[in-house]
């Protein structure tokens, strides 16, 4: 039995999300329909809100909530050191790090990962714009390559050294306080902090 199309449209667009299959997605939109009215009236809005108000950084990549900037917070933040630059994957691993209020550095966020099983797989992180980021920042005196402790995060932290060694900046990885397999956003504070203040 096919659902109606209403409700399978959004079941498909529900299951493009990461880590959502057609069953999660299925049970997002039955409790949409048992929601009020006013409820889904505020995610329809929230959700257009959020393609109007929110920008992309041009300096780091993260989003951030601005009517004039074209900077997010930090890399518009005088106070924060110019000389170390810290790579992420993605904006919720620079929110981990900038929870535990120990580094005071720029950011830069890949955008994700080099996967094993994508042969286009370096094309879909910034090198390109981290490349270009280090030139026009001659400033920059250290690199922390700060990818989580899984196969692709290891395989990108890799390639990433072999493809900054031309700048011949200091580069340095977060310790391995952090468990093998894990991701910095399900790290505890105090491991986090002992692997940004143990890097090497």
């Amino acid at each position: 039995m096919n659902y109606p199309s209403s409700i399978q449209k959004l079941i498909d667009l529900f299951s493009k999300f990461p880590t959502v299959g057609p069953k999660t997605a299925a049970r997002f939109v039955f409790h949409l329909l048992k929601s009020d009215k006013k409820e889904v009236d505020e995610l329809i809005y929230s959700i257009s809100n959020l393609k109007r108000n929110i920008k992309t950084c041009s300096s780091c990549f993260s989003s951030f909530e601005s009517s004039s900037n074209e900077l997010c917070e930090i890399c518009s933040d005088n106070s924060r050191d110019k000389n170390l630059l810290c790579i992420v994957e993605k904006e919720i691993d620079l929110k981990t790090l900038e929870r535990i209020k120990k580094y005071k550095g720029r950011y830069f966020i890949l955008g994700g990962v080099i996967s094993h099983l994508k042969k286009e797989g370096k094309k879909e992180i910034r090198i390109k714009e981290l490349k270009k980021r280090i030139k026009q920042n001659p400033e920059i005196k250290e690199i922390i390559i700060a990818t989580n402790s899984t196969a692709e995060g290891e395989a990108t932290a890799l390639y990433l050294e072999r493809e900054l060694k031309e700048f011949n900046k200091k580069i340095t990885r977060l310790a391995r306080g952090l468990p093998i397999g894990g991701e910095l956003e399900y790290a505890d504070e105090e491991t986090i902090k002992s692997a940004l203040e143990d890097r090497k």
